[in-house]
């Protein structure tokens, strides 16, 4: 059963029904893409996918004569950005679990998520055609984390499904018109446009590039369009199948081209008269920093970053998990943050802002490196780290973080002995007899001599005896001879402490 949420609907007599926005959200490996590629194979025309050669963000697709839009992209970080901007992203969350698993992490995050962005939640149950599939373990696991499904008397629904098969898939997008109509979602198609970006990226041929959804009104080519951080004249309009569209209404994916710059990923944009309007009411933050100066304790380095990212979604992901970096020992400072190539300029800018004279470190993220960028880089001895997977980068910049440490000298306490006899003395070197009282002794480490728990002394242990015999080592509660060279001359009832030093790298 279906419940109606507790909202207000205002209805007007230019507002009509407007297609559901959905997004998708879940563990890792619990199959929400291969959902996704399910829904698209087999509710997109062949001849429609076949001219699919974009990757935009976003999708529709026609179930029963009404359309469907379904959001990408949006990992847990991207999704937060755009909900902590204010935007209204998504009208319906599914929460994808494998059937055959137990409630992971990053499913309670996606629950949280949810439950944040105020959206009804739809359970997917996916791999349902495993044999250790266990639905209703799963749906209990679930209402731990406040996720009461039909079935065990709440108002969340539940559809068991299989992206390899296809079970379920149908009833899916069943649910999804039903609960989108309970919503009794609307939109004014003749109000100036207004919408979210979704994502944004830097185009080498067509500049700065933004999939948008419509919530209101219609966004035609021509308009002038604005967000809090870039505006521009819509150039071109493109729909999710890369086809050139004239407008968009209500719910609409759209990527849009004319921009002045690369908005921010979750801004709201919004259409304006002209140019200079938009400018006046939206563009003021351009160029302005956002986040105040580093403080940074004498104790502590600095490693100087500059990243170059495919889009703003991922450039607000990598920044985030590089944040999350211990920086007790190492402070991070990202001096400069952009979409595109790594280029030339990019190598004079690292080598122009150095710390401890090391040019600044490049880190690309699923970006390219212009022809012959390496060999200048090289020359101008400044590193470059790239990679397609974000924790892979993460990992790269904690081991270079970890290098511009200075090693520690770590100590390790082998063993204490007690002094029973003395012996020979000669100059700096004395005999003498006792009992191993805790751990063990080992040829060729450090002495420490203590006399009444304080230390009196350092040496080192020449050569170790048992039985009157060269041994390597001796262990608890055996009696030893020491031949012990060092700064002072021990005496019966001293403790020697044995130990041993070696420099180690530092760890963050």
């Amino acid at each position: 059963m279906v419940t109606k949420t507790k909202e207000t609907i205002v209805q007007t007599k230019e507002s009509t029904a407007r297609p559901p926005v959905v997004v998708l959200l879940g563990h890792v490996d619990h199959g929400k893409t291969s959902i996704l590629d399910f829904i698209r194979k087999t509710h997109i025309a062949q001849k429609e996918a076949g001219g699919i050669t974009q990757h935009i963000g976003a999708y529709q697709i026609v179930k029963n004569g009404k359309k469907i839009t379904f959001i990408d992209t949006p990992g847990h970080e991207a999704f937060s950005a755009m909900r902590a901007r204010g935007a209204k992203v998504a009208d319906i969350g599914l929460l994808v679990v494998d059937a055959s698993q137990k409630v992971q992490s990053q499913t309670k995050e996606a629950i949280s998520v949810i439950k944040s962005a105020k959206i009804p939640p739809i359970v997917v149950l996916n791999k349902i055609d495993k044999p250790e599939a266990e639905p209703e373990r799963v749906k209990r696991e679930l209402a731990k984390e406040g996720v009461l499904t039909e079935s065990l008397g709440g108002d969340v629904p539940a559809v068991e499904v299989s992206a390899k098969t296809g079970q379920g898939i149908e009833d899916l997008l069943e649910i999804i018109s039903l609960v989108a109509e309970m919503k009794g979602l609307r939109a004014d198609a003749k109000k100036p446009a207004e919408g979210v970006v979704i994502e944004s990226y830097l185009d080498s041929r067509r500049g700065p590039t933004a999939t948008l959804i419509v919530n209101q009104g219609t966004l035609r080519k021509g308009d002038i369009v604005g967000t809090p951080s870039a505006c521009g004249k819509i150039k071109a309009l493109e729909n999710f199948q890369g086809q050139s569209v004239n407008e968009a209404v209500p719910s609409d994916p759209v990527l849009a081209i004319g921009f002045g710059s690369v908005p921010m990923i979750g801004e709201k944009f919004r259409t304006f008269a002209n140019i200079e309007e938009a400018q006046d009411n939206l563009c003021q933050s351009q160029g302005k920093p956002t986040s105040s100066p580093l403080k940074i304790k004498p104790e502590q380095k600095v490693l100087n970053l500059l990243l170059k990212l495919d889009t703003l979604g991922s450039r607000e992901a990598v920044e985030q998990v590089l944040k999350d970096l211990p920086q007790e020992k190492v402070v991070l400072r990202i001096l400069k943050s952009g979409i595109g190539q790594i280029n030339e300029s990019d190598i004079k800018f690292a080598k122009a802002h150095p710390v401890g004279g090391h040019p600044a470190v490049i880190l690309g993220f699923r970006t390219r490196l212009r022809s012959g960028i390496e060999n200048f880089a090289e020359k101008e001895r400044v590193k470059i780290i790239t990679s397609d997977v974000i924790y892979e980068l993460v990992k790269n910049v904690r081991n270079f973080m970890e290098r511009i440490l200075k090693p520690e000298m770590v100590r390790t306490d082998l063993g204490k002995v007690k002094i029973l006899a003395t012996f020979l003395t000669n100059k700096k070197r004395q005999i003498v007899g006792g009992k191993v009282i805790w751990g063990e002794v080992r040829r060729g480490t450090k002495i420490d001599v203590l006399r009444n728990d304080e230390l009196i002394g350092k040496g080192k242990l020449i050569n170790l005896q048992r039985d009157k015999k060269d041994t390597g080592k001796v262990i608890k509660g055996q009696e030893c001879g020491i031949l012990f060279e060092g700064d002072v001359k021990i005496e019966i009832g001293d403790i020697l402490v044995f130990y041993t030093e070696q420099w180690e790298k530092t760890s963050l």
